[in-house]
């Protein structure tokens, strides 16, 4: 069974940063979102934020990145049209209808 991970990022002065917002928007536009199993947060202002830990864990530099772990291997994706492939080729199904 995967299990994905998604990784945000709270910026130094409080806001999601930008590049996160249009990528949440774009897994819930296209239905991926519903096979995100954990949402965490790396936060700029606390190092020891969940997904800064899981940052420097798996020697990624920025957000949003995904974390898919598939028998026991975890793969990291800092490209969304990456994982977006990815889970198309696991056979996930994908809204491609544009809002």
């Amino acid at each position: 069974m995967i299990h994905i991970t998604f990784v945000k990022k709270i910026l130094a002065n409080g806001e999601m940063c930008k590049k996160c917002a249009e990528v949440s928007d774009r897994l819930t536009s296209e239905g991926l979102i519903e096979h995100i199993n954990h949402i965490a947060i790396a936060d700029e202002r606390n190092p020891d934020s969940e997904g800064m830990r899981l940052a420097k864990e798996h020697s990624i530099e920025r957000a949003p990145f995904f974390l898919v772990e598939d028998d026991g291997e975890i793969t990291a994706f800092e490209i969304y049209f990456k994982f977006k492939k990815f889970m198309a080729e696991k056979g996930f199904s994908i809204n491609t209808v544009a809002l």
